[in-house]
């Protein structure tokens, strides 16, 4: 596929008209399956790019993150955000930087540089940060197959474990700001369509209202997921789920790479055959859960993950005094137009 002639087309005349972006952007690539290189007939094009910091982002009063076109499904970090995320070896930015050659659209100057110097992001926070994508990824596939096969009862202690789970995260993302208590649990229903129903015990006191919102929205997204049993569309819903098998596995890969060869490795081309295997069922039986060669997979790359992570020789954290040389080089461009 063509995608420098779909990056000129009129629908991606955004990129060159906003002034954030046109001759600003450092790097612009593929994403999503085409990067990994499992992409199928009808795939979405993903772009993903970084972008310059406006010379008032920085010594103004503007911000600047992302900017996001939904209709191209296209993200284009701010380098300071995406500074940030690559820090925290986020698995979705992390991907940007180890793209295969023609895989980039724009690669400025100090795009290429920030490829080169990939490595001093890396450290063991990949070791949370992709095993918490991977945890999430089989969370999903756990959700699902439970939700179309379990009786309602063992069902609802489904939902409960993938409740209390995002809980656990909840409260380490937001350990000392909370003031108060929460409990969940399950007991008899009160709805009459249910046996068995889940409930909660709550008491907060003088607590964000934002951070309340996130709290409940990420338990509400899950029992809404549950809750859409009978309306499945199983074709599609299969493919769905082979997707999230694959990723999941993928994710593996890609956290044993960095752990093992500290090198970001996003085009799988050695992995290929196995990821397009799961991608298109062969793993999946006729009852739509998955045969007992898909698990053992998965128990060989977590137990490779634990090997990896053990002997690794990425630092605990990166090198900040080396990351914050790179970026005043970087944003001081961005203000000047010069390079030193």
């Amino acid at each position: 596929m063509d995608f420098n002639a779909i990056l000129q087309s009129g629908e991606y005349e955004f990129i060159r008209q906003n002034e954030r972006l046109g001759d600003r952007i450092m790097l612009l690539g593929v994403g999503g399956s085409y990067a990994y290189g499992t992409s199928q007939e009808g795939s979405d094009i993903d772009f993903r790019g970084v972008t310059l910091q406006m010379p008032s982002d920085l010594i103004g009063l503007t911000e600047f993150e992302q900017y996001e076109d939904d209709r191209t499904d296209t993200v284009i970090y701010g380098f300071n955000k995406l500074v940030k995320l690559l820090l925290e070896c986020n698995p979705n930015t992390c991907e940007m930087l180890g793209l295969e050659e023609e895989q980039y659209l724009i690669r400025s100057q100090l795009g290429q540089e920030l490829i080169d110097n990939s490595r001093m992001f890396l450290s063991k926070r990949a070791i949370k940060s992709f095993g918490g994508y991977a945890d999430s990824q089989l969370r999903r596939l756990q959700n699902a197959i439970a939700r179309d096969t379990l009786p309602q009862s063992d069902r609802e202690k489904h939902i409960l474990k993938s409740v209390l789970s995002a809980l656990e995260d909840f409260n380490r993302r937001y350990s000392g700001k909370k003031s108060g208590s929460i409990r969940i649990y399950i007991d008899k229903a009160e709805n009459p369509e249910l046996d068995t129903e889940i409930f909660v015990d709550a008491d907060y006191r003088h607590f964000p209202l934002r951070d309340y919102n996130d709290l409940w929205g990420t338990m509400r997204t899950v029992v809404r997921d549950y809750d859409k049993i009978g309306k499945r569309n199983k074709k599609k819903d299969d493919n769905h789920l082979n997707k999230h098998a694959m990723h999941l596995i993928r994710l593996f890969m890609m956290a044993i790479d960095i752990l093992e060869k500290e090198e970001i490795i996003t085009y799988r081309t050695n992995d290929l055959p196995v990821l397009l295997a799961i991608r298109r069922g062969d793993y999946m039986l006729a009852d739509g859960t998955f045969c007992p060669e898909f698990y053992e997979m998965l128990e060989e790359y977590e137990r490779r993950l634990d090997e990896a992570a053990a002997k690794t020789g990425l630092p605990d954290n990166p090198d900040m005094g080396e990351v914050e040389r790179f970026v005043e080089r970087v944003n001081r461009y961005a203000v000047t137009g010069e390079l030193e």
